[in-house]
């Protein structure tokens, strides 16, 4: 078993997937705890699927897969933040519409695009074995800012998920923080389309951050035990994959939703948040 893991590790692709996962389980255990604090799964979800309307823009065009889902995703994130925060009585619809509008513009885009790229099913359902030298230096970036906004604003971002009012009375502007939250999490969800894909991707923003809630008591400390737990199921997942020839994407989240429902009810208690 020893060598059979050594000789794994021996492989540059296989390296490059666990150094991406690892990016990709800070960024989601960052981000999906503020997601699962501030209740936004639903409106997360949308920006992730809309997302596949870059995807389409990129192979439409020829250019670069990953920024220019990026700047779709950050176009999709505002106008999603915009319109729930004018129409908030009708935040699921408003999602659901940027939602399709998304994946349809990406079908008919790739539809028009000569030919067949097979790669585009890695982004719908993960590829991480596949991640390239270029793609590990992008996610290093995206990682080092995500990281860095939220550490610089995170009195800001404590405050809005648990006491907007107080914001109000303090001048501060909620809905600019709601786009800055926005932006972070299309952020984030690129990074991860490459670890899982679109289709999976609210997993690992959803699992872990809901289980470090229930273990932890600050905003931190939820944010840290997220990064580690989705940092175990991206690796536990990768290995598991590699050694039975499965689906990289599908495994990690087997291995997540596997680990919740055993965990799920065997937590130490929920403590509620008063401090930073």
């Amino acid at each position: 078993m020893e060598q059979s893991l050594a000789l794994l590790l021996s492989y540059a692709f296989v390296k490059n997937a666990l150094a991406a996962g690892i990016m990709a389980a800070i960024a989601s255990g960052i981000i999906g705890t503020l997601v699962v604090v501030n209740r936004m799964v639903f409106l997360a979800g949308g920006i992730a699927h809309a997302a596949y309307g870059g995807i389409g823009l990129a192979f439409f065009t020829g250019m670069p897969v990953l920024p220019t889902v990026l700047g779709f995703s950050l176009c999709s994130s505002a106008a999603i933040g915009i319109l729930t925060k004018k129409r908030s009585e009708r935040t699921d619809t408003m999602i659901g519409v940027l939602w399709a509008m998304g994946m349809a513009i990406g079908i008919l885009l790739i539809d028009m695009t000569p030919g067949y790229n097979v790669d585009l099913m890695s982004f719908l359902f993960g590829s991480i074995l596949a991640v390239s030298p270029n793609d590990l230096v992008f996610m290093m970036i995206m990682d080092g800012i995500v990281t860095f906004l939220v550490a610089a604003f995170y009195r800001l971002l404590l405050a809005y998920s648990y006491d907007r009012e107080f914001l109000a009375a303090r001048g501060i502007n909620t809905t600019l923080v709601h786009l800055f939250l926005m932006a972070l999490v299309a952020v984030s969800v690129v990074m991860t389309i490459r670890v899982v894909g679109l289709v999976l991707v609210m997993a690992l923003f959803t699992m872990a951050p809901y289980l470090a809630e229930k273990w932890t008591g600050t905003l931190w400390s939820m944010m840290f035990t997220a990064v580690i737990l989705n940092t175990i199921f991206i690796t536990a997942g990768i290995l598991i994959a590699c050694v039975f020839n499965l689906s990289s994407g599908a495994t990690i989240i087997l291995v997540a939703g596997t680990f919740f429902l055993l965990t799920l009810n065997l937590s130490p208690g929920r403590f509620f948040m008063k401090n930073p």
